[in-house]
C-alpha cells in the first residue's frame, strides 16, 4: 500500500465531503458567506472563480469554473467563454509570479467518462504547474504522486499573487479577490 504524510489534508477529511452542498459544488461554493480562504477559493470575476484543486498533481493545481452550470463546453454563450479564458490567463499570469514554473497543462475533462474522480456536470479547467524534473519514478512506477508543498502554502502564494495584479478589486469579504475583466 502507498503512502504519503500530508497532514494539511485533515481539515478537509474532517469536514466530511461536500455534505453542506446540495446539489453542484461548484454552483455553491462562491455563494458561501466568506468560503475563498476555507475552500480555497483564490479570485473571482463576474463569470468565474479560481479553485485550487483538494486533490493536487502538483503545487499550484488550480481550476477555472464558470460560474454558469454546464457540462457542456459548447453550452457556453461568447461572453462567459472570453471571460473565463482570461481568467485562466490571469491564473497562469498569477502562477509564473508566485511559482515560476517551467510550463504548463492546461485541459478540460469533458464529459462523465472523462472526468474520472472529477465534477463531469461542471465544466472547468486544470491548470497544472509543472517542473523540469517534476515527473520521477513515483508516479511513473510506484503509482504515487508526491506533492512537495502544502495546499495552504499554495494557497497564500497565489492569492498575494493574484492581489499584486492590475484591476483587482480587495475590498469584499476577507480574502476576496475579485478581478475585473
Amino acid at each position: 500500500m502507498d503512502q504519503i504524510f500530508a497532514p494539511w489534508r485533515i481539515d478537509w477529511v474532517e469536514q466530511g465531503g461536500n455534505d453542506e452542498f446540495e446539489e453542484c459544488v461548484f454552483c455553491e461554493l462562491p455563494d458561501v458567506a466568506d468560503p475563498d480562504r476555507e475552500y480555497n477559493l483564490l479570485a473571482r470575476s463576474d463569470q468565474a472563480f479560481v479553485l485550487l484543486n483538494n486533490y493536487p498533481y502538483n503545487p499550484g493545481h488550480a481550476m477555472v469554473i464558470p460560474h454558469e452550470h454546464t457540462g457542456e463546453y459548447r453550452n457556453l454563450d461568447d461572453e462567459a467563454l472570453l471571460a473565463k479564458e482570461r481568467l485562466v490567463q490571469r491564473t497562469i499570469d498569477a502562477m509564473d509570479e508566485a511559482l515560476q514554473p517551467d510550463g504548463y497543462n492546461v485541459g478540460y475533462n469533458l464529459g462523465h467518462a472523462a472526468a474520472g474522480g472529477s465534477i463531469g456536470d461542471h465544466l472547468h479547467a486544470h491548470i497544472v504547474p509543472r517542473w523540469q524534473g517534476d515527473t520521477n519514478f513515483m508516479p511513473v512506477i510506484g503509482e504515487t504522486n508526491v506533492i512537495v508543498e502544502a495546499v495552504n502554502d499554495t494557497y497564500d502564494r497565489l492569492h498575494e499573487a493574484f492581489e499584486a495584479q492590475e484591476d483587482v478589486d480587495s475590498s469584499g469579504p476577507e480574502n476576496a479577490v475579485t478581478i475585473d475583466l
